[in-house]
């Protein structure tokens, strides 16, 4: 099985890999088949027309019935693969490899038999027959492996793996059938003999169609269309496993068992039927008449001369409804209706639950979460003792929604505990959003919260508890930003009209000269607060710590913590009794808040051995500071200290800014450095630099609520050039706290948008450089951002802007307004 693994793979990846010529080729052949010239033959009568006449007359009412009874149940049949279309995947794929299949297996099945010069007008019921013969399951699984490709350059591969994994089983199953069906062509009946003759056909063409066309169409069209993008993420994409489409060993031996018994009937009937002939009294070989019959066969055939056909084909039909219904319908029923309830409930919700937390890792989607317990909820509630019972053997998860609240409600199960005890994330929010709901005064209103399609897996432990869903934010794109001779594409999450246009103007404002930047210090701090009996003691910790030999105790005790955190330096600050230790420390490609406070904590210990007394009151005593506004972090630094610079040509300024450099230098003065003065601000010497790092640490995950000294600032402008026409800019950003590892920055969301910008995970080869590298672009967009707030102020256009973008759009043209917010010299191969 191995070698027809193999064989199959490579010919599924030929039809995958060129499909237009498997296309075309095909295509040519059938079109020679169809134009071959039929010669002038008189079909050869198998009765004469006196049995003819004599048994048709016995037999039209029979005929009537039977043939009604297989058209109806040809289209009840057809029907039927189309409900379990349905329940394989999309729509798409039902409309697809349903009418592909009906279609060119017809076409094709037509043209090989106009080779065999058979008329299709003698085929009444060919078309009814055909539709008996077609399976249309296979061609919607190797549509679904196709399918469940993650990206457009996976589908050759999986449509490869498809035919490697159906293949076998189809070839098998064509072989099969063939022989079965073409016992019918020995029954000696003409119009019998037509029919399974066209049925032998179509299994045949059906099968070359469905493994060397349908898949070259399959590659072709998804290739075209790009139809993935919207049909990929489904569902049922993680049940395409090889194990499933793979059929019983035990079943293949006995269809080979089969193959070779009925081929051995076919040779040996063929051979006898032609070398058995009758000779006349002269020699000749001539046909026994099927009056003068008088064997046993002679007589059934005189009996059922023309309603053979008709028994042969329901006897045919019968085998395929008994295989369909109690072999292949069985195993669709159990794997594709795996969650809807039946007479074995209790059972089947068993077995449903523990693959439920098999795949507990995995993204819930709506069905998973809404079909999954709903339609396993049991007719009665159990006991509070038996819920209990489950409880105690850690198998809370077999308990339905309502005996979950009642656990809640009764104090036996913390609501808060809820992923942890059901195993399924997915379920413990949505059981928290009832509990919820029954407490609210408009119950309705948790109804616009979202929480489904959502992995909640990661959340748990490390961004959010007492999870009820998810807040979307919308994420717009600037870019490029042209910074240290590279261009970067940035994603801001917002809900504040203009700022990503009025940054991607600044980023174009920039694009000609670029941006420099330089990280001047690295340093997250963390400021405990010690007490001491008295300031004498207070004050002999105090020169303690100020000594080298003491600080490398102190460093030996923090570093020992981290393979990353390394202790820079320590600055003590004294009031009363209190002491106030800074750790400032290099933290990698981390934030580094929970790096350094491990570190701090084991620091202290070792200084502890040192001053029995002191009492460590908190790990930080606000001098670290973190989350607040503070003049420690604007003059020392937090986090990576980045400045940036930009030199904008006069040109520029007038249009893309469409301001002049004077105008903005001397509002910079009177507006970022006077006004801030005169507001006693800390850090905030810019138009808005909190807006641009705001909008990116959402993005990318950061905490939001370090935008405080994050955002800390001073924008300074100067005229540059031999006449001064030219506009210097320059960024200087003492307290960027940000990181690429940990926190928000594990959630695809967010990781997807550092992965944008180059910089998601550890940087393996230098630790640190990648969220220096995403500082770096905060400071630089910063920049972008306060050039183009800065123009709108000195020429009136803020107000225009926002009254326009800000608000619901109208059917005014905005067109000119654009050109202004985004530059006029945008083309299609920018971000706009």
């Amino acid at each position: 099985m191995l070698i027809m693994y193999k064989i199959f793979s490579l010919y599924g990846e030929l039809c995958a890999t060129h499909p237009w010529e498997v296309i075309f080729t095909i295509i040519a052949f059938t079109t020679c088949f169809l134009t071959l010239d039929k010669p002038h033959t008189i079909k050869p009568n198998t009765l004469s027309s006196s049995c003819t006449t004599c048994t048709e007359d016995h037999f039209v009412a029979a005929d009537i019935v039977v043939m009604t009874i297989i058209r109806c149940l040809a289209i009840l049949y057809s029907y039927h693969q189309f409900r379990n279309l349905q329940k394989l995947g999309s729509k798409y794929i039902l409309g697809f490899a349903g009418l592909f299949v009906v279609f060119s297996s017809f076409v094709f099945t037509s043209a090989v038999l106009n080779t065999l010069h058979i008329e299709l007008s003698d085929l009444k019921d060919a078309l009814f027959f055909f539709l008996l013969m077609i399976d249309m399951s296979k061609a919607a699984k190797l549509a679904q492996y196709a399918l469940s490709a993650s990206n457009q350059s996976e589908i050759k591969t999986n449509i490869s793996r498809g035919v490697a994994v159906l293949g076998p089983t189809i070839t098998l199953d064509t072989i099969v059938e063939t022989l079965v069906i073409g016992m019918g062509t020995l029954s000696g009946v003409h119009r019998l003999e037509m029919l399974s003759y066209f049925a032998c056909m179509s299994v045949i063409v059906n099968y070359v169609i469905l493994l060397s066309f349908y898949p070259a169409c399959l590659a072709l069209m998804l290739d075209l269309s790009k139809i993935t993008d919207n049909y990929l993420q489904h569902e049922d994409s993680n049940v395409l496993v090889d194990e499933k489409d793979k059929s019983n060993p035990a079943a293949q031996r006995v269809k080979l068992i089969m193959s070779i018994v009925l081929t051995i009937v076919h040779i040996y009937s063929r051979w006898t039927i032609q070398t058995e002939n009758f000779n006349d009294v002269n020699g000749n070989k001539t046909d026994t008449p099927c009056t003068e019959s008088s064997s046993i066969y002679g007589f059934l055939l005189k009996q059922f001369a023309l309603s053979a056909d008709h028994i042969v084909i329901l006897v045919l039909l019968i085998t395929l409804l008994v295989k369909f219904i109690y072999f292949e319908n069985k195993d669709d029923f159990e794997h594709n209706n795996e969650f809807i309830v039946d007479t074995h409930k209790d059972n089947r919700l068993a077995k449903r639950q523990e693959r439920t937390i098999s795949s507990s890792v995995e993204v819930q989607t709506d069905e998973d979460i809404e079909k999954i317990f709903e339609s396993s909820e049991p007719n009665s509630t159990r006991s509070l003792q038996d819920c209990l019972q489950l409880l105690r053997t850690d198998k809370a998860y077999e308990l339905s929604d309502k005996e979950i609240i009642n656990l809640v409600d009764t104090k036996h199960i913390p609501a808060y505990t809820l992923e942890k005890a059901l195993k399924n994330p997915a379920r413990g929010v949505k059981i928290r959003r009832q509990i919820l709901q029954n407490m609210l005064k408009y119950k309705e209103s948790i109804n616009y919260l979202p929480y489904q399609s959502y992995d909640y897996s990661k959340v748990m432990g490390a961004c959010c508890e007492n999870v009820i869903g998810y807040v979307p934010v919308p994420v717009g794109i600037a870019g490029p930003l042209v910074l240290d001779n590279k261009c970067f594409y940035i994603p801001m999450a917002t809900t504040e009209g203009c700022l990503v246009a009025s940054t991607n103007r600044g980023c174009r404002a920039i694009e000609k000269n670029g941006v420099k930047s330089r990280i001047v210090a690295d340093g997250m701090t963390r400021g405990p607060v010690i007490r001491f009996r008295s300031i004498v003691t207070a004050t002999e910790a105090l020169q303690w710590s100020k000594k080298e030999e003491n600080f490398l105790i102190l460093k030996n005790a923090f570093d020992s913590t981290s393979r990353y955190a390394r202790l820079l330096k320590t600055t003590t600050h004294m009031a009363g009794r209190y002491l106030f230790i800074r750790f400032v420390a290099e933290t990698g490609d981390a934030m580094g808040m929970n790096m350094i406070s491990k570190g701090t904590e084991k620091a202290l210990s070792a200084m502890k051995l040192h001053f029995p007394d002191m009492e460590v009151l908190s790990l930080s005593g606000n001098v670290c500071t973190d989350k607040k506004p503070s003049g420690i972090n604007w003059i020392e630094g937090r986090g990576k200290s980045v400045v940036c610079e930009a030199i904008i040509p006069d040109h520029v300024v007038s249009s893309v800014l469409k301001t002049t450099s004077s105008a903005m230098v001397d509002l910079n003065i009177s507006k970022n450095l006077i006004g801030s003065a005169v507001a006693g601000s800390i850090g905030g010497f810019n138009a808005h630099a909190a807006n641009i790092v705001t909008a990116i640490f959402i993005a990318t995950g950061q905490d939001a609520a370090q935008n405080v000294s994050s955002s800390n600032c001073l924008t300074i402008m100067e005229p540059w050039g031999e006449n001064g026409e030219d506009l210097y800019i320059s960024c200087t950003m003492p307290s960027i706290e940000i990181g690429t590892i940990g926190g928000g920055t594990i959630l695809p969301a967010q990781q997807a948008s550092l992965k944008i910008l180059g910089v998601a995970g550890p940087n393996e080869t230098s630790p640190g450089d990648n969220a220096k590298q995403l500082a770096r672009i905060v400071c630089g967009t910063v920049l972008a951002g306060e050039l183009s707030l800065m123009a709108a102020l000195a020429s009136g256009q803020l107000v225009k802007s926002h009254l326009k973008y800000n608000r619901s759009y109208t059917s005014r043209d905005n067109s000119s307004l654009s050109r202004d917010l985004y530059g006029s010299s945008c083309d299609s191969t920018k971000i706009t």
